[in-house]
C-alpha cells in the first residue's frame, strides 16, 4: 500500500525521524488555514499523489509571501500531473501539503528495501541525493553504497558504516546514524516495503531533515497494522485493480491489448512473457488464486472486460485445488451475464480438465480450445491480426 508524503513524514516523526513542520489541505477551502499554521519565512507549495518526479512535472513550488502560497496551492488543486511515474495519463492532484522551508547545503539519498538475493533488508545511501537514483546509478554507479542488515538486526555500526561511506563524520555522522536505525525501526516494525528518503539534507545550520519521504507497506501485512488503513487514498488507485482488492483478486493493469486470467502468480508471469514472445501485448496480469469460487471466477471477466483496450482474452488455468470445471462454470456465467463479443481462448489442464473442457464445448458459446500454453499464446495473438 501506497502512502503520500505528507502521511510518510507523519509516520517517520513518530520514529523520531526529524522532518520539516507543515499542514495539509484536503480542498481548496482548507488551503488558507494550512499555509496561516505554517510558521515560516518561506512556504513549500507541494502536490500530493503516489509517484516521484512531482517537481519537475511542476507539482512542487516555492512562495516567499502567505498570499503567493494560497495562490499557488490552490491553483495546484485539480491539476494533472504527467511524471515518468504516472504515465501518459498522469495524475489529478487532490491534496496539497503546505510545508516550511528549509536551507539546503547539501542533499543525500538514503532508503531501505528487501534485497531478494540475500533475502534481507538493504540500505541504499548515496552522496547525489535530490535526483533520480536510477540517474545516479547510470553516470556515477560508485555513488551508490549498499548495506545488507543480515540475520535482521541492525547494530550501530552499521549505520556508521552508511555515514563513512558518504563521507559524514563527527555531530553530522551522529545525527545521521540516528536517522537510520530510526528508520530502520519503522521499516521493521511496520511491515513497510520501502523507506525512501530523497533527498536527506543537511541545512546551512548542520541539521538533518528528511527533505522528501515514500513509505511503502506489505499489502499482505495489513491485517497487523489496521490503523494504517487510514492512509488508504483509493482516489489514487487504479479504479479497476480496487474493485479486484474487493474481490481478492490480483490484478495490474498493463498497456496490451490481450487479456489475461491466471491461476498462480509464476504461471501468470509466463503466460505473459509466452504473449509477448509470439508478438502480443498482455492488457493486464490477474490471477485468481488457487481456491477461487465460480463467483470470483465471473468478477475477474467482468475486471478484464472493463479495460476497452482488450481485443482478446486468453483464460490459462492448471487446475489443482482450483478445479477445471469450476474454472469453466465461472466463464460460462461470465460470458452470458456480460455478453463477450470478443475472441476468446481457453486453455485448461490438471485437475478436472476433461469435465471443464466438457462444460465448455456444451455451452455454446465461441471458444477458442487450445492444448497447451503455447498453442494459447500463438492463437490469441493471431486471432487480434484476422
Amino acid at each position: 500500500m501506497n502512502i503520500h508524503e505528507y502521511q510518510a513524514k507523519e509516520v517517520l516523526r513518530k520514529y523520531g525521524v526529524p522532518v520539516p513542520s507543515g499542514n495539509i489541505a484536503l480542498n481548496p477551502n482548507e488551503v488558507e488555514k494550512a499555509v496561516n499554521a505554517t510558521n515560516t519565512k518561506v512556504w513549500v507549495v507541494k502536490a500530493q499523489i503516489h509517484a516521484g518526479g512531482r517537481g519537475k512535472a511542476g507539482g512542487v513550488k516555492l512562495a516567499k509571501s502567505k498570499n503567493e502560497a494560497i495562490k499557488l496551492a490552490k491553483e495546484l488543486f485539480g491539476k494533472v500531473l504527467v511524471t515518468h511515474q504516472t504515465g501518459p495519463e498522469g495524475q489529478k492532484v487532490g491534496r496539497v501539503y503546505i510545508e516550511s522551508g528549509s536551507s539546503i547545503k547539501k542533499e543525500y539519498y538514503l532508503s531501505i528495501v528487501i534485497d531478494r538475493a540475500s533475502s534481507a533488508p538493504v540500505f541504499i545511501v548515496s552522496s547525489e541525493g535530490g535526483m533520480d537514483i536510477e540517474e545516479v546509478a547510470e553516470r556515477a554507479p560508485e555513488k551508490i553504497i549498499k548495506v545488507v542488515i543480515k540475520n535482521g538486526e541492525m547494530l550501530p555500526f552499521h549505520a556508521r558504516e552508511l555515514g563513512f561511506a558518504i563521507g559524514l563524520k563527527g555531530d553530522l555522522l551522529k545525527q545521521f546514524s540516528k536517522v537510520a536505525l530510526d528508520l530502520y525501526k519503522a521499516f521493521i516494525e511496520l511491515d513497510c516495503d520501502q523507506v525512501e528518503i530523497n533527498p536527506l539534507v543537511v541545512t546551512e545550520d548542520d541539521q538533518i531533515i528528511a527533505l522528501d519521504a515514500k513509505v511503502n507497506f506489505d499489502d499482505n501485512s495489513l491485517f497487523r497494522h489496521k490503523d494504517l488503513l487510514a492512509y488508504r487514498d483509493e482516489a489514487e488507485e487504479d479504479p479497476l485493480e480496487l474493485r479486484a482488492k474487493e474481490n481478492e483478486l490480483s490484478y495490474v493493469k498493463m498497456e496490451g491489448n490481450i487479456g489475461c486470467m491466471v491461476n498462480g502468480a509464476g504461471l501468470a508471469m509466463a503466460t505473459m512473457d509466452i504473449i509477448k514472445y509470439y508478438g502480443g501485448a498482455p492488457a493486464n496480469f490477474l490471477d485468481v488464486g488457487g481456491g477461487a469460487t465460480k463467483e470470483r471466477v465471473s468478477e475477474a471477466f467482468k475486471i478484464i472486460l472493463s479495460d476497452k483496450n482488450v481485443k482478446a482474452i486468453l483464460v490459462n488455468i492448471f487446475g489443482g485445488i482450483m478445479k477445471c470445471d469450476i474454472i469453466a462454470e465461472g466463464i460460462i456465467a461470465a460470458v452470458k451475464e456480460v455478453g463477450v463479443t470478443i475472441p476468446l481462448v481457453v486453455r485448461l489442464a490438471g485437475t478436472n480438465f476433461e469435465l471443464g473442457r466438457k462444460l465448455l464445448d456444451q455451452s455454446g458459446l465461441e471458444i477458442i480450445s487450445a492444448n497447451d500454453l503455447e498453442d494459447a499464446a500463438k492463437k490469441a495473438v493471431n486471432v487480434i491480426k484476422k
